[in-house]
């Protein structure tokens, strides 16, 4: 478990360096803000380093928001880290910045040649939506159009890389628009956003999207907790024919993990999920959970044992 006592922390990725240590990343921000409602715009990225997924040391914080006025100068959420052809690490991360009434969210990237020192590639966000798919400038609620928590993974054919997003669908009503988004690259740098991945489907949004094939069965990983079946679960695993695709949301199944938000799969002698505790004696706890191994049913469903 991963407790800091001045700061909450929620959304978490992870990767294994050479030595075989485990590095967690994970969206931080004080607790002397008081309201934990107002995190989200206060939110940096830590790092903690660990030899088996329950102890953690906590180390020098990854990003923060930039200076302003820039496109992610009010806060730095949620991402995924991929090593590179060339050896160094590649942190995706939704940059946001403030419009007035809404948060805008965009994606960029950190580059490492250690995974201890972050430096931001370019001063401009590297994937933006396009309007031909995604919807663009909505401000029913506070947070905008949804464009964030890129998920990154290598094509399994070796022809460039994938990027999953919690994105909005042009069309349909606050609690039906969630969908994966997408984009793919030939070098990590440069992005072409493609259609979804997914149709719409009872589900407001799909949040900190992975995909990973466990005990042989390609899934792909969603929470959320708005739409017409939030109140089935807030954790979600779909079935697939491969880890690109296609995703029937149809086929979504509740993964029970009772208070946890935001699980991500990690690797380590067989899957687990860690994700944060959302809740503790009626307030928000903030803190990572210690993993809990799963394996993939014949159900279509991926269990705790």
């Amino acid at each position: 478990m991963l407790r800091l006592p001045d700061h909450w922390v929620w959304d978490s990725w992870y990767t294994t360096d050479d030595d075989g240590r485990h590095h967690a990343f994970f969206l931080r921000a004080s607790r002397a803000l008081l309201d934990p409602e107002r995190r989200h715009r206060r939110a940096s990225i830590g790092h903690a380093v660990s030899a088996d997924l329950r102890n953690w040391e906590l180390v020098a914080d990854a990003l923060v928001p930039a200076d302003g006025p820039a496109w992610d100068d009010l806060a730095t959420w949620t991402g995924s880290v991929v090593r590179g052809p060339d050896g160094r690490w590649y942190l995706f991360y939704t940059g946001v910045r403030d419009d007035g009434d809404h948060a805008v969210q965009r994606i960029g990237l950190a580059v490492s040649d250690d995974l201890y020192t972050w430096h931001r590639f370019g001063v401009k966000p590297l994937v933006e939506p396009d309007p031909g798919w995604y919807a663009l400038d909505d401000r029913t609620d506070w947070a905008g159009e949804a464009w964030r928590d890129p998920w990154v993974f290598p094509a399994p054919d070796g022809s460039g890389w994938h990027m999953l997003l919690t994105a909005h669908a042009k069309d349909g009503g606050p609690q039906d628009r969630g969908v994966i988004g997408q984009a793919f690259s030939a070098d990590l740098l440069n992005w072409e956003v493609r259609p979804p991945l997914t149709r719409p489907g009872g589900f407001g949004h799909l949040e900190v999207p992975q995909v990973a094939v466990v005990d042989g069965q390609p899934l792909l990983l969603f929470c959320t907790n708005q739409g017409a079946r939030a109140a089935e679960g807030a954790v979600w695993a779909v079935p697939g024919p491969a880890v690109t695709g296609p995703w029937d949301l149809s086929l979504a199944r509740p993964v029970s993990c009772p208070g946890l938000y935001a699980p991500r799969l990690v690797r380590d002698a067989g899957w687990h999920l860690i994700g944060f505790v959302s809740e503790r004696d009626g307030e928000f706890a903030g803190e990572l959970s210690d993993p809990l191994a799963v394996r993939y049913t014949a159900d279509g469903g991926l269990r705790v044992v």
